[in-house]
């Protein structure tokens, strides 16, 4: 199992939901500087894994995920937080959030990483709840990690899983969320990236991605999220949202993600 770093970020780190809610995810200057390097980092595995991929050499390939761990939880709380997602979200965003479930998942079982099932799910589920109603100069994760709180809070789930799950929503769009951040912080980024980006999408098996998309069509999900990203950085100037419009072309990074609609 891998070592989860000994450098667990402050209660106020960037991206976190202390941070989001104290700025309103507006990044300074000097911020920004410091999600360079991650950023870079990311879009060359972005790169490097679309060209395994290409030419058939990606690691997936010979890996195995049992398909069964990739369902969701059978539990009345996860059906309550996909009926919540499906009063707020498109279909094709619903599916989305289906999939970055799933994909997370998958990436906790390749890695043998221990999680909650139930949290992970109704976080991913939520997560882009905020995302179809931007305010300006407000991250959409606060709107869904407030959405999530309320939500758990009617289940009796205790204030600090509450907060873990609002701080995975938070965390989740900043460059290279790390196991420092938690399980399921790390899960929900990496199943969101590979479904938006196509960011560790050659760690998967050929046979895992295709079963997902057929279980979730993607329904156009490229064009819409697109658009919606856009919305947000420009109601969010200097946020997140901005931050990967302007210096990671998502735009272009979304369309070359290995999935078609």
């Amino acid at each position: 199992m891998p070592t989860i770093p000994h450098d667990v970020p402050a209660a106020d780190a960037l991206g976190s939901i202390t941070w989001t809610e104290r700025t309103g995810g507006v990044l300074t200057a000097r911020e920004c500087a410091s999600l360079a390097t991650p950023l870079l980092r990311e879009e060359l595995r972005i790169a490097a894994g679309l060209l395994a991929m290409l030419i058939r050499r990606h690691a997936g390939r010979h890996r195995v995920v049992d398909p069964a761990h990739l369902a969701p939880p059978d539990s009345s709380m996860a059906r309550e937080a996909a009926d919540a997602a499906r009063d707020l979200l498109s279909p094709a965003l619903l599916n989305h959030s289906r999939r970055a479930f799933a994909w997370g998942a998958a990436i906790a079982e390749l890695q043998h990483l221990t999680y909650d099932r139930e949290l992970l799910y109704v976080a991913s589920m939520l997560h882009d709840t905020g995302l179809p109603s931007p305010v300006p100069h407000v991250d959409f994760t606060v709107r869904s990690a407030r959405i999530a709180r309320e939500f758990l809070d009617r289940h009796g789930v205790p204030a600090d899983r509450r907060e873990l799950v609002a701080d995975a929503i938070a965390v989740h769009h900043t460059p290279e969320v790390g196991l420092e951040f938690g399980s399921e912080a790390f899960l929900l980024s990496a199943g969101a990236g590979v479904d938006v980006f196509g960011l560790r999408g050659d760690h998967l098996p050929d046979a895992i991605r295709r079963a997902v998309i057929r279980e979730y069509p993607r329904l156009g999900f490229k064009r819409e999220f697109s658009g919606l990203w856009r919305a947000e950085a420009r109601q969010v100037p200097h946020g997140r949202a901005w931050f990967l419009h302007r210096f990671a072309m998502t735009d272009l990074t979304m369309r070359l993600a290995p999935f078609r609609g």
